[in-house]
This record gives structure tokens, sequence and C-alpha cells, in this order.
């Protein structure tokens, strides 16, 4: 009885020392081979550099200037030289009045003017005379008077003459309407046979398109911005130094550079902007009064700004965060910063990061803050492809892992 209590306390002891064996050494032994090596990144080094910041407006295109070309004299439309909606040139005969009776006018004032030269060619020799005698003493100082009066109102009486002439010839000329300025002309005009009234009529409307307006706005505080943007720089830009291009609605891009002609020095209440006018060369009219445009302005630079990868911006419930290098160059930590806007290669940061840190670009969804990594350059312009094969390679060796 004695030895067979023996052999079963034996045989309990070796069966707590395998329990405790495989319960406390072998998943160490485990947990030490399957230890995770640390992740690959790729991180890239912040430098600080004068990034270009192009802007991009929808706008309207206005002409230049709308010219009501109005009847000068009134009368009865003879006839109409032109086709309505056409393009006409600046001195293109428009519409005819009838001359006749400014024609008759003129024939009254030459008329009243040779009338005048004569009765002038009398009063003169009519002073001359009177003055003679008046030298002599046989005239008296009352007679030399009247002739000298009459004489100097006969002068002024082919003056007023002479005025009537020229303005008959204007009417005679007004009766011919010719165009101030080059442009399409209006598709609504008098019909011939109809009475133009002076200075009321309005007998077509040209439309200036070269040059052409274009009017954008910016909202408040992007003039604000764009200010703080100037008035930061060693030198303020100048209205010649921003180029101003044009892209039209199917896509492409306007040939000629335009230009700021204006800025509006008041904010519109009822929408918060500020217009903003550019000028652009039109010769062939191919830009049309209302047609929506975008206006692209380049010139503009953000000097001195620390520039991140898109990719590399994640998103927190305290906003925008990147991963950066720790100080050891072993792990990663989060690091909330605060976006500007975006620019060529990727977002402009206000406030967060510093010159010469090592930005997390690749790899960003197989770490976490403390997470130990080994940092890679990461290759230019493929930082979110090697991000996906990355992510492919760990799913591929995780049964491997598993199997182990």
């Amino acid at each position: 009885m004695k030895s067979a209590g023996y052999v079963l306390a034996l045989i309990v002891a070796l069966a707590l020392a395998a329990a405790t064996y495989f319960h406390f050494g072998e998943p160490q032994q485990v947990a030490q081979k399957t230890a995770a090596p640390p992740i690959d990144v790729g991180v890239i080094t912040l430098r600080r550099a004068d990034v270009p910041l192009p802007l991009t407006n929808a706008g309207r295109v206005a002409g230049f200037r709308n010219v009501e070309v109005r009847a000068q004299v009134g009368g009865i439309i003879l006839k109409r030289e032109f086709v309505e909606g056409a393009t006409v040139k600046q001195g293109d005969v428009l519409f005819r009045i009838d001359p006749r009776s400014y024609q008759a006018a003129l024939d009254r004032a030459d008329a009243q003017a040779l009338q005048a030269r004569a009765t002038l060619v009398q009063a003169e020799e009519n002073f001359a005379r009177v003055e003679q005698l008046s030298q002599r003493q046989v005239a008296t100082v009352k007679q030399l008077e009247d002739a000298r009066a009459a004489r100097d109102l006969a002068r002024a009486a082919l003056q007023s003459a002479q005025a009537d002439i020229e303005t008959a010839k204007l009417n005679i000329e007004f009766t011919t309407v010719t165009a101030p300025v080059s442009g399409p002309t209006s598709l609504a005009s008098p019909p011939e046979g109809a009475l133009a009234q002076a200075q009321q009529t309005v007998l077509t409307t040209i439309t200036q398109l070269d040059p052409a307006y274009v009017n954008f706005s910016l909202s408040e505080s992007e003039f604000l911005q764009l200010r703080g943007i100037n008035r930061a720089r060693d030198q303020p830009l100048k209205r010649s130094d921003i180029d101003v291009m044009l892209q039209l609605g199917n896509g492409s891009i306007y040939p000629v550079e335009g230009q700021i002609n204006e800025a509006a020095s008041v904010v519109d209440p009822r929408t918060g902007t500020l217009q903003i006018r550019v000028i652009f060369p039109n010769p062939d009219g191919a830009l049309l009064p209302n047609q929506f445009v975008r206006v692209r302005l380049s010139g503009v630079v953000l000097q001195g700004v620390v520039v991140v990868p898109e990719q590399a911006v994640s998103q927190g419930p305290q906003g925008a965060f990147v991963y950066v290098m720790n100080a050891g160059g072993d792990g990663v930590m989060s690091r909330p910063i605060k976006l500007d806007r975006k620019v060529e290669g990727g977002w402009a940061v206000k406030e967060g990061l510093d010159d010469g840190e090592k930005l997390v670009v690749d790899g960003l969804l197989r770490i976490h803050p403390g997470a130990k990594v080994n940092p890679v350059p990461a290759k230019p312009g493929g930082e979110a492809n090697g991000t996906a094969r990355a992510e492919a390679e760990s799913a591929a060796a995780a049964p491997s892992r598993r199997a182990e």
C-alpha cells in the first residue's frame, strides 16, 4: 500500500512539473520566437522653402464698353447701312437721316452771312468817313460814336451768321450716323422710315470687345490673407508681377495673358467679397460678354513654409496630425498640425512642424504612436504605392507567421 501511494505521488509530481513547463516555459519561447521586427516606413526630411501659390477663381467676361448710339439730330431714317447684330468697325456708316431740312438751314445761314458781310462793309466805310470828318472837326462826337457802334454791330452779326453756318454743317454731318467704336451691334434698331428724335432715340448699341474685361471676386478672408502674404515679402508684389491666364468653359487655355486692371476698394455687403477686374486683349472676339471662365493667377509665393505630402496627413478627433520620427530615430510619435492650404506637392503647414524633422509618408496604416520602426528614405512620387505594397506584403506574410 505504501509503495502504491509513493508511485501515485510521483506521478502527480511529474504531472505538475510538466504542466509548469508547458505553461511558463514554452509560451515564453514562442513569444520570443514570434516577436514582430521593426516596421519599415518611408520618411522624408522636412525643409522650409518658397512655394508658388497659384490661385483659381470663377469669373465672367464683360465688354470693355457698351456704347448707345443715339440720333444727334431729329428726322426720318432714310436707310440703315448695316445688318442688325453684325460687327462694325469704328467709322462705319450705320444710319442716314433725311438731311433736307438741315441743308435748307445751311443755305439760309449762308444767305444771312452774305447779308451780314455786306452790312459790315457799308458800316466800316461809313465809320471811316465819319472818322475823317471828326478829325477835321466837321462831324460831331455823337456821329463818330454812332458810326463806331454800327460797325461793331455789323461785325458781330457776321460772326453770328458764320456760327449758324457751322451749326448747319454739323447738323448735316450728324444726319450720317457712324460707329464711334468697333464691336458687335445689338439686334434691335429703329426701322427705315421711323422718326428719330434728337438725343432720345437709341439707334443701336455697340459692345466693344477688344480689349475685354474679366471680373472675379475674392472673399474678405482670402483678400486679407493675400495682403498679409504680400506685406510679409521683402519687396511687395506689383500688379505687373502677377501673371493672369484664362481657362475657357471647354477646358482650353486662352492663348493671351492678361493683366490686373483694378480692384474694388470696398467689400460688397451682400456677398462679403471684393471684386477684381483683369483686362485681356481680344482681337478676334473670342471672349464674349457674360461668358463663364476661370481666372488663374500665378506669381504669388509663400515664403519659408513647410510642405507635407497629402498622403502623410491623417485626421483625428482633434484635427489633422502626422507621424514624425522620435529623437532616437527608432520610433514614431503623432504630431498635431495646423494646415494652411493646398499647394504644389501637398499641404502648406502653418504650425506643428520644424525644419529638419523626419516625416513618415509611407507605411502609415501599420504604425501607431510609440511603434518601433525602421526608417528608410521614401521614393519621390511613390509614397502611396509603397504603402499599398507594404500592406499587401504584410497580409501575405501573416499566415506563415501564424503557422510558426
